[in-house]
């Protein structure tokens, strides 16, 4: 769902691949490499704003049809004027001139994270305000399933348990059967109705049996 590509790939997280930012062919070639479509939205991040590998990167997806957003430091920047969108918080000069992985950098990181925030609202994984596409692969994220269905739902402790259980430790589920009073299937036929939107499921749930 959510892809990060670098300039120099894997391993320039660890290791600087030195001149790989500098090759705009690279940044093409790396969105052909996942695929890129139309269906898709390309956030380039360079915070001068003129790193060749974005550049190249987001005249590809902008010709594929990708919705493309520019996230730099510089609002006059070359990526501004390539992308639909241009996000350029200002963050003044950095307290050691030289480098842009101080404010720069933190300033970037707050961006995405309100990106990655706001998708995931828009696409169902929330539930008023508790993230309820939880996947249980241990031990604490089976605690804080417990919570999340006790918090939405106002049920116990053993109860949320007992709807954990029945579901297979699907919390979307579970909350449903607990506001909506539906039985397993049903729940399960709600959620793929509204496209695994919560709200939505409970809402024609309750629509449904008014009507009745």
């Amino acid at each position: 769902m959510v892809v990060g590509l670098i300039a120099g790939g894997q391993k320039a997280l660890t290791t600087a691949v030195e001149g790989a930012e500098d090759d705009p062919v690279l940044g093409a070639e790396d969105l052909k490499t996942i695929s890129l479509s139309a269906k898709d939205v390309v956030v380039g991040i360079a915070v001068s704003g003129r790193t060749p590998y974005v550049i190249g990167a987001l005249n590809y997806a902008r010709q594929t049809g990708a919705v493309t957003i520019a996230l730099s430091c510089n609002p006059s920047s070359a990526i501004a004027e390539i992308a639909d969108i241009s996000i350029a918080p200002v963050v003044g000069p950095e307290v050691l001139a030289g480098s842009t992985r101080l404010k720069s950098g933190t300033a970037q990181k707050l961006v995405l994270n309100m990106l990655s925030t706001a998708s995931m609202i828009r696409i169902g994984k929330v539930y008023q305000n508790l993230m309820v596409d939880v996947t249980v692969s241990n031990a604490k994220l089976y605690a804080r399933a417990m919570r999340i269905v006790m918090e939405a739902t106002g049920v116990s402790d053993d109860t949320a348990e007992s709807l954990l259980w029945k579901t297979g430790n699907d919390v979307k589920l579970a909350i449903l059967m607990a506001l909506s009073d539906v039985e397993l299937q049903e729940g399960r036929d709600l959620l793929t109705e509204t496209g695994g939107f919560l709200r939505k499921a409970i809402n024609q749930k309750t629509a449904k049996s008014r009507k009745s």
